[in-house]
């Protein structure tokens, strides 16, 4: 059987598997039997966008390094349902997300706080105020806040600005420009006196990578600029 996957898939799968794949990930809460000890965590990813989640203890941070975290910490660590009724709480009673979209993380992620302690502090401040919930779950052991900074190992300090994002890849498209920083799944890539434009890399499943024809950097794929909607190639 064959199936269209869409240009702006960020799986390589058809609607139909990507939907069956979401359905048995501990991500979609229809796991509820895993014995493995889970942690719940804060990241953030610029000012106002702090995201609560959970991970599996013997993934360390890599969930965290894998959607592009600027900065994190645990918050507590215990059996699955346990995380996941901290997750709710956390949402009913300080209205923390479980998501951040991509593109508002895109937006903010080349013009962050310069110091480390100023992108610390919103997480220190919220870490405090969730450890002191009413109806914390009992069997989930409060985590103290220490707050991991990802700017470094992401290249991140004084790129160029980000003006958009490619919003999907077509044939005979093309992007050429230094790579400048890579978070999660994004690159950075400085395309001239625009500033920088990121690209999922998760576009480019199952497309061939080959040397731009062209010797000036740029981008010939559809790009969605930062506050404004697509409007044709840049």
């Amino acid at each position: 059987m064959r199936a269209v996957v869409p240009g702006r898939s960020t799986g390589g799968r058809c609607e139909e598997c990507a939907r069956l794949a979401r359905a048995h990930s501990v991500a979609a809460d229809t796991v509820a039997d895993d014995p493995r000890p889970y942690r719940v965590y804060l990241a953030w990813f610029g000012p106002g966008m702090v995201k609560a989640g959970i991970t599996a203890v013997e993934r360390g941070p890599a969930r965290l390094l894998e959607q592009g975290a600027v900065c994190f910490s645990w918050l507590g660590t215990g059996p699955l349902m346990a995380a996941r009724r901290a997750e709710e709480l956390l949402r009913a009673a300080l209205g923390v997300p479980d998501r951040v979209p991509y593109t508002e993380k895109r937006a903010v992620r080349s013009a962050l706080p310069g110091t480390a302690a100023e992108r610390a502090a919103e997480l220190r401040e919220l870490h405090a105020r969730a450890v002191a919930l009413a109806g914390w779950p009992e069997s989930l052991r409060p985590e103290p806040c220490h707050v991991v900074d990802h700017v470094g190992v992401f290249g991140l300090a004084g790129i160029p600005e980000a003006f958009g994002e490619v919003l999907e890849l077509v044939p005979g498209g093309s992007v050429r420009g230094e790579l400048v920083a890579a978070a999660g799944p994004d690159l950075h890539l400085a395309v001239g006196g625009r500033g920088a434009v990121v690209l999922d890399t998760r576009l480019m499943t199952g497309w061939e990578l080959v040397p731009a024809e062209s010797a000036v950097d740029g981008c010939a794929f559809p790009v969605r600029e930062f506050g404004r909607e697509p409007d044709g190639l840049f």
